[in-house]
């Protein structure tokens, strides 16, 4: 049973379902698709890459929805580059962007310049005009080492936001007790995390919701549309695509959940604990 339903004023064997959104900001058609799957949809939130090139076109098209900041450290993709919002000389490789990877960030990065970055990336989204709703991190590159998870749990605090945690296996491989950690200073997440990895995304959407433990859980998509933009950037570009079309355009999606006994929600829910 989940302590966090019974705050949220559900019964302690009810299913929470956080439908996210992540890398808005990174590209024209990610912002395209992921704005449709929150206003026509089942998506409940979203996730704001601010050091993106895009990000800006995303704080134009911005109307009130629940979106977070999604903390970002690393630019991953070969053929697209972003860089760090404060210029920081310990956060840019060779190329003049992020570090493409986790271990590259690990090996290099500044403490205090991290932490500044990352402050900079929230105040830059609220300055936009976000009702910033919580915090995560692109590719979890703040949750797997402590010394880097103590910046985003004192973020979590100082902005009083729900964050992000890896559940399960994922938090047993870091190696530290990062879900105690946030408990004990009053930060919420919620008890589960999945991601629809498999293809096609359809089937792997049914799975997940079908086996939803009671608590809150988080699945996390990533839409976009099928565009030349997207194609080019992107690898993995057909994956992004079917979550498009699953979220924002699957009649039978709704009807998954709905049979499921689930109810979604968003991460203004979640915030409000933090907020009394």
């Amino acid at each position: 049973m989940s302590d966090l339903v019974s705050r949220l004023g559900h019964p302690s064997d009810a299913r929470l379902l956080i439908l996210s959104c992540t890398n808005l900001g990174q590209a024209h058609g990610a912002n395209v698709a992921v704005y449709e799957s929150l206003r026509q949809g089942l998506a409940t939130t979203a996730s704001l890459m601010v050091p993106c090139p895009w990000a800006r076109d995303a704080a134009e098209r911005f109307h009130g929805e629940d979106v977070g900041v999604q903390i970002t450290l690393n630019a991953e993709l070969d053929r697209y580059r972003w860089g760090p919002v404060t210029m920081s000389p310990s956060l840019i490789d060779g190329d003049g962007g992020f570090p493409r990877t986790r271990a590259d960030l690990w090996d290099h990065a500044d403490l205090d310049e991290l932490r500044r970055e990352c402050r900079a990336q929230v105040e830059r989204a609220i300055l936009w005009g976000f009702d910033v709703t919580h915090l995560s991190v692109h590719l979890d590159a703040l949750q797997q080492r402590p010394e880097f998870f103590d910046i985003y749990l004192d973020l979590a605090c100082e902005y009083l936001l729900p964050i992000e945690l890896p559940s399960g296996p994922d938090e047993a491989r870091s190696g530290f007790p990062a879900r105690a950690l946030a408990a004990e200073e009053g930060v919420v997440f919620a008890d589960y995390v999945v991601d629809i990895a498999t293809r096609p995304s359809r089937t792997a959407f049914e799975h997940a919701i079908g086996n939803l433990e009671p608590g809150v859980t988080l699945m996390r998509v990533r839409p976009a549309l099928d565009a030349p933009e997207i194609r080019g950037l992107d690898p993995e570009w057909s994956r992004r695509v079917e979550d498009y079309l699953l979220v924002a355009h699957d009649p039978g999606a709704a009807a998954i959940v709905a049979r499921s006994g689930a109810s979604l929600i968003g991460y203004r829910e979640l915030r409000a604990l933090m907020r009394p």
